[in-house]
């Protein structure tokens, strides 16, 4: 399924755009599946990044109150960081700081798909086109962010304060690792 779903995506001339309508089916069933090691498998073995990438942006959405207009970039990463609650209740008997987890997770799992398509701009573009580049040995432009490490540190800052309404503290050691590897 991975390997036919990475093609899927490699076959338009825009990778992008046949990930979003990729994405746009697959969703619902992400939403329906009840358990989270299921859910990762299926996040975790994913062979297409940017197709990752879109279904965590899709999940990430639903779980706002406001979904952000923006295209996908660091910002936004921050908004979900910032926005964003916690994200599938399927199995009533999991703790809350496993829900929190799970989203810092997946947040995870969003930054560095998001990092491996846009540090190398051009996943962005149909295979044809990239094996152009390959052959004339083109290096990747490295992207510009708008964001300072005072804004991640101020969404850091504000996220880690929401989760210790909910949670109390000290935070479990999973929560406490995840947070150190989102930063």
């Amino acid at each position: 399924l991975q390997r036919m779903l990475s093609i899927a995506v490699e076959v338009d001339r825009s990778p992008t755009c046949s990930s979003r309508k990729i994405a746009d089916e697959i969703f619902p069933f992400i939403l329906n599946i009840p358990l989270r090691s299921q859910r990762e498998a299926l996040l975790n073995t994913m062979e297409s990044q940017l197709l990752r990438c879109r279904l965590l942006e899709l999940l990430f959405q639903h779980s706002c109150d406001v979904p952000s207009t923006s295209s996908m970039c660091l910002d936004k990463i921050l908004y979900f960081l910032s926005h964003c609650s916690v994200l599938l209740h399927f199995e009533d008997e999991t703790a809350t700081w496993q829900r929190w987890d799970e989203m810092l997770q997946y947040l995870s799992l969003l930054l560095m798909s998001y990092q491996t398509f846009s540090l190398a701009e051009h996943l962005w573009r149909s295979l044809s086109d990239r094996m152009d580049l390959m052959i004339q040995k083109a290096k990747p432009r490295h992207q510009e962010s708008d964001i300072s490490h005072l804004d991640i540190r101020l969404k850091m800052e504000d996220f880690t304060g929401r989760m210790q309404v909910v949670l109390g503290q000290p935070f479990p050691p999973p929560i406490q690792e995840k947070l150190l590897m989102l930063q």
